[in-house]
């Protein structure tokens, strides 16, 4: 397999940041804190250090807040690193892999997404655990309102690249299969799936569904190449 750089580091750029936003609470939490407790040892406590002891739990509330989101894409970060991994180890040099593209339109980036002589495969990667629960494009967690829909995200980036791929005049293919995809890299994930509108995959599923994928047109090299170079400009141009 062949790997091209795409154009967001989203989830680095993220992990880094919350990361750096929890330190820095941090350390005004224990600033405060304890500038607090040495004013009441050097004189004694009254309004203003009962003040001061309350304003310290503001970056300590918000220390908790940036670890959480760390957490958070810390986990997406590494879900992509295992699926780069995998795929790495199963496809041949007639596959190319494109990772972090930002495009315009909705949809957020691309995690991954394989261009192969049997078509494009557009992959939406979740490090989700636990049981959930789709129902067409719902998703459902125990105990969480909201938490998006990434069949919809995978559809709406398949849609995308789709309108880059029709403006590659000199591919001169009527068609060519692009298909979005939801793949989950946790291995303690439970799914419950009720006519999900895409291909819903575990990790040890997503190999094998894209080189067993059948397609009326194959695309050779000269072709994959071609539509690589038009995504990767079209992601450029977005920065």
């Amino acid at each position: 397999m062949r790997r091209l750089k795409g154009s967001s580091n989203y989830l680095k750029n993220q992990t880094r940041k919350n990361l750096a936003k929890a330190v820095l609470c941090i350390v005004l939490f224990v600033a405060i804190f304890y500038g607090v407790n040495l004013r009441i040892y050097l004189t004694s406590f009254g309004v203003f250090e009962l003040a001061g002891l309350l304003l310290s739990l503001v970056p300590f509330t918000a220390a908790y807040y940036y670890l959480r989101k760390y957490r958070i894409y810390k986990g997406g970060l590494q879900g992509e690193k295992t699926v780069t991994t995998l795929l790495g180890k199963v496809l041949n040099d007639d596959y190319y892999l494109l990772t972090g593209i930002y495009l315009q339109g909705g949809g957020g980036d691309i995690d991954h997404l394989v261009l192969g002589p049997n078509g494009v495969f557009v992959l939406e990667t979740k490090n989700w655990s636990g049981k959930i629960t789709c129902n067409g494009d719902a998703w459902h967690r125990p105990g969480k309102r909201d938490m998006g829909s990434p069949s919809r995200q995978a559809k709406r980036n398949a849609s995308k690249i789709s309108h880059i791929i029709e403006k590659v005049s000199a591919l001169n293919l009527s068609s060519i299969w692009v298909e979005g995809i939801v793949v989950f890299t946790n291995s303690n994930i439970k799914l419950n799936l009720n006519n999900p509108t895409v291909p819903i995959l575990t990790l040890n599923q997503l190999a094998g569904h894209i080189t067993k994928r059948a397609a009326a047109n194959q695309l050779n090299k000269q072709q994959i190449e071609q539509i690589a170079k038009e995504i990767r400009k079209q992601a450029a141009n977005q920065r």
